[in-house]
C-alpha cells in the first residue's frame, strides 16, 4: 500500500472552493448539503451514494462527435448520462445518486431523472470536480455513507451490474482492516468506470489518461468481475456500436433506434422497468437496423 503522501501526490483531494462557492451561493447556484443517504441501503448493505460527473455538453466526447449524422451531438451525450443516471438510481445498494456538472441543462435533466446536483465550483476537471462533490456529500465530521464515482458514458448499464460491483466494494472493504478504494477497469482496461471508497476511505479520484493503473499505484482494489455493461463506457462510434449490441437505455434509444429485447417476469408477464425495455415486434428493430446501416455503425 503505497503512503498516504504518495496517494495524496496521485489523486489530489479537493481544492478549497474560495471565493467562488460565496459569490454562486449568493446566486443561488450552490444549495445547502445535508446528507440524506443513511449507513444501510435499501437491502441493508452498504447505503452508496453514487457522483455522476457530466462536462459541459458542448465539449464532452469529441471522439463521438458526427458518429450518428442528423443526430445532435449534444443530445447524445445528454442521453447516454441520464441513461447511466437512471440505472444507478434503480440499485437497490444505491441511497442517492448526485451528479456533478457545469452544464446547466444536464443539471436541470439530472432533477428531472431524480437525482440531486451539485454544482462543479472548482472547475477545475474532473477529479477535482469529483473530490468536491465527494466532500459535499458527506456529513460534516464524518465520511459516511460508501461513495462512488461513476462515469457517465455507459449508456448500456444494467443495474444488476452496477449493483454487483458495488456489493464486491464492500466485500473487499470488509475483509481490510483499514478504509479501502476499489475501483472496476473499462472494457479497453486502461480506463475506470467506477471507483468506490468504503464508509471512511477518501474517494482520491485519478481519473484521465491511463486512469486504471493510476488508481491500482494509489492504492485502489481491481475488482474483477465481467460487469460487461458496466465496463462498456462510449468514447468512440465502434464503442457505441457495442453499447447498441448490448442494450442502451431509453433516451440513448430514442437517438439511436435500437431497442433492448423485451423482458418477461411472473407477476405481470413483460418487465418494463430500467433495465428491461419492450421491444413489440420484429418491424421496429428493423427500421432501426436500417438507420443504424446507413450511418455506418454496424460494420
Amino acid at each position: 500500500m503505497p503512503s498516504r503522501a504518495v496517494q495524496r501526490a496521485l489523486c489530489p483531494a479537493a481544492p478549497a472552493p474560495g471565493p467562488a462557492r460565496a459569490e454562486r451561493a449568493q446566486q443561488g447556484r450552490v444549495a445547502v448539503w445535508r446528507d440524506k443517504g443513511g449507513r444501510r441501503g435499501k437491502d441493508d448493505t452498504v447505503s452508496w451514494t453514487v457522483i455522476i460527473p457530466v462536462k459541459r455538453l458542448t465539449v464532452a466526447k469529441s471522439r463521438l462527435r458526427g458518429s450518428l449524422p442528423g443526430v445532435d451531438h449534444d443530445a447524445l451525450v445528454l442521453a447516454m448520462a441520464m441513461d447511466t443516471v437512471a440505472a444507478a438510481l434503480a440499485s437497490p445498494v444505491v441511497g442517492r445518486v448526485v451528479v456533478v456538472t457545469g452544464d446547466v441543462a444536464a443539471g436541470e435533466a439530472a432533477r428531472e431523472v431524480g437525482a440531486e446536483v451539485i454544482d462543479d465550483v472548482p472547475d477545475a476537471g474532473l477529479n477535482s470536480a469529483l473530490a468536491y462533490a465527494a466532500a459535499t456529500v458527506r456529513p460534516r465530521g464524518g465520511s459516511l455513507p460508501g461513495v462512488a464515482a461513476l462515469a457517465a458514458d455507459v449508456p448500456a448499464l444494467r443495474t444488476e451490474d452496477l449493483t454487483d460491483a458495488l456489493r464486491a466494494a464492500e466485500a473487499v472493504a470488509s475483509s481490510h482492516a483499514t478504509p479501502i478504494r476499489a475501483y472496476v477497469a473499462d472494457a479497453a482496461g486502461t480506463g475506470t468506470v467506477l471507483l468506490a471508497a468504503s464508509p471512511d476511505a477518501g474517494l482520491e479520484p485519478c481519473f484521465g489518461a491511463d486512469s486504471a493503473a493510476a488508481h491500482a499505484a494509489s492504492g485502489a482494489v481491481a475488482l474483477t468481475g465481467a460487469w460487461r455493461t458496466l465496463r462498456r463506457d462510449v468514447d468512440t462510434a465502434a464503442d457505441l456500436r457495442d453499447a447498441v449490441r448490448l442494450g442502451v437505455g431509453p433516451r440513448t434509444v430514442r437517438l439511436a433506434g435500437r431497442r433492448r429485447p423485451q423482458r418477461v417476469t411472473v407477476e405481470d408477464g413483460v418487465h418494463a422497468g430500467h433495465s428491461g425495455y419492450l421491444r413489440p415486434g420484429a418491424a421496429p428493430w428493423l427500421a432501426a437496423a436500417r438507420r443504424w446501416l446507413r450511418a455506418g455503425l454496424f460494420r
